[in-house]
């Protein structure tokens, strides 16, 4: 039985990892984890030896945050985004800064599903079959998720034009007939106060490959 101690314990940082690039919020995300242990050991006798810890331990968590999100829901609360969020480990050049900043805004302007999908299969390495155990969606659902939520990652990274992108003028037509060149518009992203993508001392082009799906 001690054993199964240790197994929980080591997957302690992969969910605290998890939950804070899902809430993007540190404290909100430790006490997440920290309702997901508790109820973990308060029904550990319902889990079976051999099946896999890993995937129920990310169900009771993902659990838990849709309760909470409905709570919030129901109860109206505006929750605060904390800038408390601990930069990478490595140091990393301006240029990586850039990127895991807009890879960051972006992952937060994602429906939570295809975020937590995306997190999972991206971030966590989770195969499609213990996401879709994690999740209760059909593997098939797993993947169009994924597939949809990279899609427009790509797009808000500009990795990939949208068609509106690709058909829009480089100019404007002034009242003369005569085409005059557009200034130069705002990033794609606004400053904003938004704690950084905790992602353990990756960078940024090991994170855009595998939650961005292309090199």
């Amino acid at each position: 039985m001690a054993d199964i101690y240790q197994h929980i314990e080591a997957q302690i940082p992969h969910l605290r990892r998890y939950a804070r690039a899902l809430t993007r919020d540190v404290t909100a995300a430790d006490d997440l984890v920290q309702e997901c242990l508790v109820r973990a050991l308060a029904r550990l006798h319902l889990w079976q030896a051999g099946t896999n810890l890993r995937a129920w331990l990310f169900t009771i968590l993902h659990n838990q945050n849709v309760n909470q999100i409905r709570r919030t829901v129901r109860a109206g609360t505006t929750v605060e985004l904390s800038d408390a969020e601990p930069r990478l480990h490595r140091r990393a050049s301006q240029n990586e800064g850039l990127e895991l900043r807009d890879l960051d805004r972006a992952l937060g302007r994602l429906p939570e599903e295809q975020r937590a999908v995306i997190l999972m299969i991206g971030l966590e390495g989770m195969p499609y079959g213990e996401v879709a155990e994690v999740l209760g969606i059909p593997v098939g659902t797993v993947r169009s998720r994924l597939s949809r939520g990279r899609d427009a990652l790509r797009r808000m990274m500009g990795a990939e034009p949208n068609q509106h992108t690709k058909r829009a003028p480089t100019g404007i037509v002034a009242a003369n007939g005569h085409r005059r060149s557009c200034p130069a518009g705002p990033s794609s992203f606004p400053v904003e106060s938004q704690p950084r993508l905790n992602a353990g001392s990756l960078s940024s082009d090991t994170l855009r490959r595998p939650i961005l799906g292309r090199a």
